[in-house]
């Protein structure tokens, strides 16, 4: 039976480089209890003011983890990249711990691999998927996009002419091209979903979702 995770779950991030302040930082910004730490006392230091709990500690080794309390977190973050080595021992020692849910960064598929292998609940590319981000966003006319493991896109942009002026359902979008229009923001307005009578303006932005595929030949279309 999978344990059930609380929402507001206290979190432990292990590593204070870019990405693991970044990732503590928000947390801390969510209202999340975090606590945050790393083997260098500067990293420490700097982010002390901007996560309300950090502490200087060698979580490579499982009883600096262990007097911290690191056991009685049910969520953990493994933001260490620069060691492979650390990283895995890390995750391991979090695993021997008996952390329920832990989320660790990988800096190559064969790294992400052993996290898997050793424990990991989940393996994160954030420098790869941000670098085909930024492939999709340079190469079309998206202004955001997103892709999921099973090749489900959200993407934000100018939506093509074909579809201005008209409902959606009258537009075609979904049988022609295989995308839906999840949502429409208009200058000065919240986002609203869309619905099939939507009429979609010159001035709006529309969220769409579909296959990458899809929404790449979608995103390409006369704007």
């Amino acid at each position: 039976m999978v344990e059930q995770i609380r929402s507001d779950a206290p979190v432990l991030v292990v590593g204070l480089g870019r990405f693991g302040a970044a990732c503590a930082g928000e947390l801390d910004r969510l209202d999340r209890d975090v606590l945050a730490i790393d083997g260098s006392l500067d990293l420490v230091q700097k982010w002390s003011e901007r996560v309300t709990h950090t502490v200087q500690a060698d979580a490579r080794n499982i009883e600096a983890l262990k007097q911290i309390g690191a056991q009685d977190f049910q969520v953990a973050v493994v933001a260490v990249g620069s060691s492979i080595e650390a990283s895995v021992l890390i995750t391991a020692n979090l695993v021997d711990l008996k952390v329920p849910q832990i989320w660790a960064k990988a800096v190559s598929q064969s790294h992400g691999k052993i996290l898997a292998r050793v424990g990991a609940n989940h393996v994160i590319y954030p420098e790869r998927e941000a670098g085909e981000r930024v492939a999709h966003l340079v190469s079309g006319r998206m202004l955001d996009f997103i892709r999921f493991d099973d090749d489900f896109v959200l993407a934000k942009m100018y939506p093509p002419k074909f579809i201005r002026g008209v409902g959606l359902n009258e537009s075609g979008v979904r049988t022609k091209y295989h995308v839906t229009v999840v949502g429409v923001k208009s200058p000065g307005r919240p986002f609203r979903y869309a619905e099939a009578d939507t009429v979609v303006t010159n001035h709006d932005l529309i969220i769409v979702s579909g296959t990458n595929s899809d929404i790449e030949r979608f995103s390409s279309l006369d704007r």
